[in-house]
């Protein structure tokens, strides 16, 4: 067939120009062989020198035959068939000189038919050719990749080029570049009627849209290939009608491709703004907007690439996108939150970006307005994610100040009220919306709630009295009686002409002069009736008084002359404008008229103060401005007040992300100046020894950001202030507060962050070098001592300096200073038990040092001394003797033996006659305190010092001597005989004290501490301390009597609960006690009503919680103890409990085994209200998938209790929490297992046999309904194996048979847990009635009896 005869289509798969079509229509002769692809291609080659690009029509067969063996011929030969069509071989290149050849031919106005047909023949089959190539190019590198992928990123460049002879990926650009060209040429005149066929446009742009599907595009290395894809399309759209198309395939691609998300964004503000198309972006928001939200409900990886497009384009292109947001608005009411994410970004990106600024016109304001509605509604989203999102938004907004002064704070309450929410993404969030609050506020840098108050009060009073003065004017103004008498003229003549006319009507009314009345009261009278618009009546009692007053002012100056009316008229109005109204107006109709005297006497007033007025309004107007800033700043001030005391709870929580946002929230805070922030400075002090990294990290930056770079002229200026605000930390610091203060200067200390102006300063000050108080002295002291910890040269090298300036010999000795010198000095020494690998000696001074001179001297002297101060700082200096000194017991023996002597010459003196006449001597109690007290801390430390010092020396010295042996004689054959003899008698001397110690702490603990039945709560409490300091040195010991540790948890005494509390976490956390089931009485402190308690509970089981899997293996037990009928607790403190338990249980294998043990355990419960805490229980775990088909394959156990509403809603509550998260195949298990609580819930447990015959029939036969059941009970039996809850297999314990009309019981086993049994090994945690105290505990309880059900 020749070439002018023939019309190629363009198929819509290869096979098609195989299959003979229409009449002329064009078809492959002959697919070549492999073997002589090479010289047809050659032959090709040869005819486009001749012919030029119309000899494709002639060799088409060839590249369709490439195309055909592509996966099998010779890489080489795929390289040459591109470079042929693209780059060239010998300068040819098929395509891109058939590209510069159509302009001259599209410009030919002499073309024939037939040649046109050719050149569009050549430009089908070149453009088929060459996509076609591409595509297949494009599907051998995908497989390559995903082959990359498995072998490692290494050497891939150089794999490629090994595979194709170049680089692919630097090969797509110039052939998506040439098609631009092609496209851009007005190609549409080789088409009859100019009408380009959909098939050709379609050839081109599906190629750029599987481009596009690769998951690469998205990379940085193929950002030129997105470039071209874009531009190609880009010129389809505005010249070949292609939007329709597009918007299709951007929706399709945008639901099954995550990837091209941020790929498509960049195309379509592309296209918007280069390619004038803005009118795409309204169409595909519409299809978007179109999509029904329950689909996207069950289509998550949909909804979630319309919600990137739709969040990233409105970043993009915020004024194109906002004429169609109204369209996506029912999406804010679909369950897709990803949608609401979505449309909500949007809005605030419009807010942003065009809804910004003062200068916006009534309907832009109207919309900015409607928007932020939006956004503060979702603020209370049913989405934690949509709750979260909108603070984050709001964050933005607040940042680049776009929220509007009128909108601070309802937005502030927002955040605030968000505080409490129950998602910790939701609480940071907030956090850090307050935080953007805080630093980019209008109000001030300085944000005191007490000191706004007082200008805020101040400037209130002012604007009132500018306002009651305003009042006063207007008033005054208002009620002229000049104005007010020229008001009333004209009525006052009717009536009084009236009355002229008609007497009669005047007769009998009650408007009398008294005979009692003066002129004066008479007048007044007149006056208020003329005031009250009360004429008639005026003019008739003026007319009495003129009758009864003849000669009485103002009645007698009547001028006979006027007429009657006038003169009338000038009385009454004498009358109203008093003695000093003007007496010139004789004419009354003048006085009526607008040209009167009096009159324009008063309308020239107001003119004249007219500028004044004005002036007076702009004053007002600026001090209601003045009061709304300061009423505003007060408010907010009030807000971050309050959300300071809810923040600060949050900074022990348990997520670390949470932890370090608040920490930030503070440091921010504190340097606005507001006062309740040092509170939250101190509170996040103990954080310094968290194990998290980050926390402990996020405090040392606070404390740099707060101390470490104060504000200052010079280095010594910083210095001053730096050591000023550290000692502000001090100010009635616990010693907890003081530890922790100190692990952190000895941080800063370490690293070289404390400047040495610092030190410098804090010497002069404790030398009195520069003029300070004492307690500024003190505390400098405080401050070195604690950075000896990190240096200790800083107080080692002025050793005797510091001893001179705490223990001088002035009188009265500074105690406190003194003791804080003897910490000080400590702070030199390694106070960490020696270990056996060091090889130096520890660092000791002589006893002759003149430090343990003056300690010893000091306190000597003081013992006589009734200071207070004297016993802590004789508790330090006896401390320091023994970690410096060598033989701190000669020391402190000399020491006692002074204090002793002057004790005994105390007791020999007679102070008073009275004494003088007594025998028995008499010793001051205080001297008998410091005494005793100071030989207790000898004892102590004596101990201390024989357990650590003395062993660990003789530990090291041992290993010394043994090394040296080793090195300077050979080892020698040893006795066997003797060597045994003498490890028997090592081990039998080791047995005996071992037995002796037993002895003596068994003794201890029946006979002096646990025995003791003090009625004083401190001696209760000092026995728990020192029973805790025993179970600690001898775990094994004491662990008999570990339930009467647990006992006092319960004490009626805060003072010992807390101390109890203490000691208990202390050994727990440090396994010095066993785990039991009395851990219940540690979850009751957790409602105790004194809040310092209940924080110690909580804090106790955050650190048990990071034990593994201690919380969970505790839980059954916890559960069992504190819903027990007998010492349980109450059901809404249950509650409290369990929720904050619960919390802890965060793994799904947790949740799925204790959602069966729980469901289980409704057999075994005895009374509704244990059915009812199972039930709550069940509804506060984090329930999955998985667990709901627990609960179904034990629905059994608890279906017969679903009677009960409270039983029944908490199962339906965990259901709506797990429903809100759940995929679509999820939903139907969901489905089922609420049809069967419902229909449980109202019919009862014969209903579920109604609803599965039902479903059987209706889905399979009944026999395939018996495998899971045997199945499940096949694993509850293996379940029950392996776990302390042993339970039958599900069954229903009553049934009611209609016949007879009564209940058949079945016998129920007696199922025994572990929690509920009792051993020898394990006593109750409970006294006996003559050991157990009289006052009940303040924590509530009740013995419910027990109920059965009806």
């Amino acid at each position: 067939m020749s070439p002018q005869l023939y019309e190629f289509h363009l198929p819509l798969s290869p096979e098609e120009l195989l299959k003979s079509g229409g009449v002329n229509q064009y078809v492959v002769q002959e697919v070549l062989s492999i073997r002589h692809l090479p010289s047809h291609l050659k032959a090709f080659q040869a005819a486009f020198r001749a012919q030029g690009p119309l000899a494709m029509l002639e060799h088409f067969d060839t590249i369709y035959s490439i195309l055909h063996h592509f996966r099998s011929i010779d890489p080489g030969l795929k390289e040459d068939t591109l470079e042929f069509l693209i780059k060239g071989v010998y300068g040819i290149k098929v395509v891109s000189r058939h590209t510069q050849e159509l302009p001259a031919i599209l410009d030919d106005a002499t073309l024939s038919g037939s040649d046109r047909s050719a050149h569009l023949n050549a430009l089908k089959m070149n453009c088929y050719a060459l996509i076609c190539l591409l595509e297949s190019f494009e599907t051998m590198a995908s497989q390559k990749s995903l082959m990359d992928l498995a072998l490692g990123g290494k050497g891939r460049k150089a794999r490629a080029k090994a595979t194709y002879g170049f680089d692919w990926e630097e090969e797509r650009q110039p052939i998506l570049q040439l098609l631009t060209q092609l496209l851009q040429l007005d190609i549409r005149h080789l088409w009859s009627h100019s009408v380009i066929e959909e098939e050709f446009v379609s050839l081109v742009t599906g190629c750029c849209y599987r481009l596009l599907e690769n998951p690469t595009i998205s990379h940085q290395k193929n950002r030129s290939t997105r470039e071209a894809i874009t531009h190609l399309l880009g010129v389809a759209l505005t010249r070949y009608n292609h939007m329709l198309s597009a918007t299709v395939k951007i929706i399709q691609m945008l639901q099954h491709f995550e990837h091209l998300a941020s790929v498509l964004v960049a195309a379509v503000s592309l296209w918007a703004t280069d390619y004038g198309m803005k009118s795409i972006v309204g169409e595909i928001v519409r299809e978007i907007g179109q999509k029904c939200p329950q689909e996207l409900s069950r289509d998550p990886s949909g909804a979630k690439g319309f919600a990137a497009f739709l969040t990233e384009l409105a970043e993009r292109v915020p004024a194109t996108l906002m004429s169609s947001v109204c369209i996506l608005l029912d999406h804010l009411d679909g369950e897709n939150y990803m949608m609401r994410n979505a449309v909500l970004a949007a809005m605030a990106e419009m807010v942003l970006q065009v809804l910004n600024g003062d200068q916006l016109e009534a309907a832009a304001r109207d919309t900015r307005d409607q928007f932020l509605d939006t956004l503060q509604a979702h603020g209370h989203d049913v989405s934690s994610f949509v709750r979260s999102r909108v603070l984050q938004l709001f964050t933005r907004i607040v940042q680049q100040k776009a929220l509007p002064l009128t909108r601070f704070q309802a937005v502030v309450a927002l955040a605030v009220g968000r505080l409490a929410d129950k998602s910790v993404l939701v609480c940071k969030n907030a956090i850090q919306l307050l935080a953007s609050f805080l630093a980019n506020n209008p109000f001030s840098c300085k944000l005191s709630d007490t000191d706004l108050a007082g200008p805020l009060q101040k400037e209130t009073q002012k604007l009132q009295e500018m306002r009651a003065q305003r009042r006063a004017a207007a008033a005054s103004a208002v009620l002229d009686p000049g104005e007010e008498w020229e008001a009333m003229l004209p009525e006052l003549k009717a009536t009084l002409q009236q009355l002229l006319k008609l007497p009669q009507e005047g007769e009998g009314m009650p408007e009398e002069v008294a005979e009692t009345e003066t002129a004066e009261e008479v007048e007044g009278r007149i006056r208020r009736l003329l005031a009250k618009a009360s004429y008639k009546q005026a003019i008739i009692l003026t007319q009495e008084a003129i009758g009864h007053f003849q000669e009485s002012e103002p009645f007698c100056h009547m001028d006979p002359e006027e007429s009657e009316k006038t003169a009338f008229l000038n009385l009454l109005g004498t009358i109203f404008k008093g003695p000093a109204a003007p007496t010139q107006e004789k004419n009354p109709q003048g006085a009526a008229g607008n040209l009167g005297p009096g009159e324009t006497g008063c309308k020239d007033k107001p003119s004249v103060s007219e500028p004044e007025k004005c002036r007076e309004n702009d004053e007002l107007v600026k001090q209601e401005m003045l009061v709304q800033y300061l009423q505003d700043a007060y408010s907010f001030s009030l807000k971050i007040t309050e959300a300071i005391g809810i923040i600060s709870k949050m900074m022990y929580e348990h997520t670390t992300t949470v932890v370090q946002e608040v920490i930030e929230f503070f440091v921010m805070v504190f340097q606005f100046g507001v006062p309740q922030a040092l509170f939250g400075v101190r509170r996040m002090l103990p954080l310094i020894w968290s194990k998290e990294p980050g926390v402990r990290e996020a405090v040392l930056n606070a404390y740099r950001q707060l101390y470490l770079k104060p504000k200052g002229d010079s280095a010594r200026a910083k210095a001053q202030t730096l050591i000023h605000n550290l000692s502000l930390l001090l100010v009635d610091a616990s010693v907890g507060t003081i530890q922790c203060l100190e692990e952190i200067l000895c941080e800063f200390v370490q690293k070289d962050e404390l400047k040495p102006a610092v030190t410098q300063v804090l010497w002069e000050r404790a030398t009195k070098k520069v003029p300070c108080s004492a307690l500024e002295r003190c505390s400098s002291v405080m401050l070195l001592g604690m950075m000896a910890r990190g240096k200790p040269e800083i107080v080692g090298s002025n050793l005797d300096t510091l001893v001179s300036i705490g223990l001088d010999e002035k009188l009265p000795q500074d105690y406190r200073l003194a003791q804080q010198v003897c910490r000080a000095i400590a702070n030199i020494s390694d106070r960490r038990k020696p270990s056996l690998g060091k090889r130096h000696p520890p660092f000791r001074l002589p006893q002759e040092h003149c430090l343990f001179e003056r300690l010893q001297e000091t306190v000597t002297k003081g013992v006589v001394c009734p200071d207070p101060l004297w016993i802590p700082f004789k508790e330090a200096a006896v401390t320091l003797i023994y970690q410096l000194a060598e033989g701190p017991e000669v020391i402190c023996a000399r020491m006692l033996q002074g204090c002793a002597k002057q004790a005994l010459e105390k007791l020999g003196e007679k102070s008073t006659p009275q004494e003088a006449t007594k025998d028995t001597p008499v010793l001051p109690t205080f001297l008998l305190m410091n005494l005793l007290s100071l030989a207790g801390d000898v004892a102590l430390q004596q101990l201390v010092h024989l357990e650590q010092a003395v062993s660990g020396e003789l530990c090291r010295r041992r290993v010394l001597r043994e090394e040296q042996e080793h090195k300077t004689k050979e080892p020698k054959e040893k006795n066997p005989s003797s060597e045994a003899t003498m490890e028997e008698e090592m081990g039998l001397v080791g047995a005996t004290a071992d037995d002796t110690e037993a002895e003596l702490i068994r003794g201890i603990c029946e006979l002096e501490l646990l025995d003791e039945k003090s009625s004083l709560p401190i001696v209760r409490s000092n026995l728990m301390i020192a029973t805790g300091d025993l179970a600690i040195r001898f775990p094994n010991l004491v662990d008999p009597w570990t339930p009467h540790l647990y006992a006092r948890l319960r004490d009626p005494a805060q003072q010992v609960r807390k101390t109890a509390g203490l000691v208990m976490t202390h050994l727990i956390l440090k396994d010095m006690v066993k785990v039991k089931g009395q851990v219940s009485e540690m979850a009751v402190l957790l409602i105790d009503p004194a809040p310092q308690i209940a924080a110690l509970a909580k804090n106790f089981f955050n650190e048990l919680s990071h034990k593994g899997n201690a919380i969970y293996n505790l839980l059954p037990d916890i559960i069992s103890r504190l819903s027990a009928p007998e010492g349980g607790v109450e059901e809404e403190p249950f509650h409290t409990i369990m929720k904050q338990l619960l919390c802890y249980i965060t793994k799904d294998k947790q949740t799925e085994s204790l959602v069966e043990k729980l469901c289980q355990r409704f057999r075994t419960a005895q009374t509704e209200r244990q059915y009812r805490d199972l039930a709550y229980c069940v509804s506060q775990l984090p329930l999955t998938e998985r667990g709901l088909r627990k609960m179904l394959e034990n629905f059994d156990c608890f279906g017969d209790k679903l009677s009960d509403e409270s039983i029944f809603s908490a199962f339906l509550s965990a259901v709506g929490k797990l429903r809100r998260g759940a995929k679509p195949e999820g939903k139907a298990v969901i489905d089922e297992f609420e049809q069967k609580l419902r229909a449980c819930h109202t019919r009862g447990l014969d209903a579920i046999e109604e609803l599965e015959i039902g479903q059987a029939g209706s889905q399979r036969a009944p026999s395939a309904r018996k495998q899971p059941a045997v199945s499940r009970h096949r694993r509850l039996a293996s379940a029950a194996s392996h776990s302390d809850f042993v339970t039958p297999e599900p069954r229903r314990t009553t049934r009611w048979h209609p016949d007879t009309q009564r209940q058949v019981s079945r016998k129920k086993l007696r199922i025994v847990f572990s929690s509920d049994e009792s051993s020898e090994e394990e006593p109750l945690a409970e006294m006996t009635e003559d050991e157990t105290p009289k006052k009940t505990t303040p924590i509530r309880r009740r013995a419910s009896a027990h109920r059965h059900r009806s």
